[in-house]
């Protein structure tokens, strides 16, 4: 058991090498064993990927069993976590990535990057702002020991709102009038990644309480998935990168400009949503969450919207795409300042 906990923490300790290690690896994985992203590719349904969702799943399997179905009913007690998740995810984020992509790619990146080129980033850069995540936010609300009941009603709200509200913004922001949003993408991904798992999550819970007790599921049976989320990640890296490893080493320098235009984007937005929680007295384990699902985007319905408007191959597609790969080190960058900055909450009433 000790060698098990020891494991762990060398996992999380470190963290960032494992991340950079996983992320070499799935490139390497892409250029000379193509091979083998390519068997995967296969198993895709709606622009999902399956062997990506399962292992989403493994990663908020663990958090949905912490939910209590009692705390849930309790959340609207506290309603200002989700003000600010919907005021920061549909009033502020979209537009201010349509504002950092014009300034970037129209202005301080023109000399390395054509007009017509500019105009298909930015329209990525808009469909993964008016895009905000669905599955891994589970992940980072576990990685900073969020509310996990609060942390489903944020994401299940928004997904409500994602179905009325991210059409009319991405036809304002760029323009396009024949906005093809493939509901089945969007509707699949909202049964995989909230629905399923907190079913399964809440079932699990009911039965082991019911067998042996609240005690021996809150101190014994949980923790028996302790690091699973870890392991999920790094797996998830490996093949995220695999999938895109020839995208990354045929256009280094514009996914880098690309990268450094999204990566300012998460900050900001982490920042606002984060410090706006600090401003309202809210605890750390609804503000981190609530920054979370601001900074991350719902990178499948990106990915899925830029191709069906400007194809499998356009600048637009690659765009969403570079959103795909600065997610997850950029989300673990955050989860570590939101742990490291959790003294600024105590003295906040939970």
């Amino acid at each position: 058991m000790e060698q098990k906990n020891s494991g762990i923490s060398v996992f999380q300790r470190y963290l960032t090498v494992w991340v950079a290690l996983c992320m070499v690896v799935g490139v390497l994985i892409g250029r000379f064993l193509p091979q083998i992203p390519d068997f995967l590719n296969r198993f895709e349904y709606a622009r999902i990927s399956i062997p990506m969702a399962i292992l989403i799943w493994l990663m908020i399997y663990p958090m949905m069993m912490k939910v209590d179905f009692q705390s849930i009913k309790n959340v609207g007690k506290n309603p200002k976590g989700l003000f600010v998740t919907w005021v920061v995810n549909w009033l502020i984020k979209p537009f201010s990535m349509y504002a950092i992509a014009s300034l970037f790619f129209l202005g301080v990146f023109k000399a390395f990057i054509t007009p017509e080129l500019a105009a298909e980033y930015l329209a990525g850069a808009v469909l993964l702002g008016a895009a905000p995540c669905t599955a891994m936010v589970f992940v980072w609300s576990t990685l900073t020991k969020g509310d996990p009941a609060y942390t489903v009603v944020q994401v299940a709200t928004n997904d409500l709102i994602i179905l009325v509200a991210f059409v009319p913004i991405v036809k304002l922001l760029l323009g396009v009038s024949n906005v093809q949003v493939p509901m089945t993408t969007l509707f699949l991904s909202v049964v995989l990644f909230v629905v399923i798992p907190l079913a399964f999550g809440i079932l699990t819970r009911v039965i082991v309480t019911k067998s042996k007790g609240a005690d021996y599921f809150e101190n014994t049976f949980i923790h028996k998935f302790d690091g699973i989320t870890t392991i999920g990640l790094l797996l998830t890296l490996i093949l995220t990168f695999s999938f895109q490893g020839s995208v990354i080493l045929e256009n280094p320098l514009h996914i880098l400009l690309i990268a450094v235009t999204l990566v300012l984007q998460t900050f900001i937005i982490f920042a606002v949503a984060y410090i706006a929680c600090k401003l309202l007295r809210l605890s750390h384990d609804i503000a981190a969450p609530a920054g979370m699902i601001g900074a991350s985007n719902f990178f499948e319905l990106a990915v899925a919207v830029a191709v069906a408007l400007f194809g499998t191959s356009s600048p637009a597609a690659l765009a969403t795409t570079v959103g795909v790969l600065t997610e997850v080190p950029v989300m673990l960058l955050l989860c570590r300042t939101a742990n490291r900055t959790k003294g600024w909450f105590d003295n906040e009433k939970a």
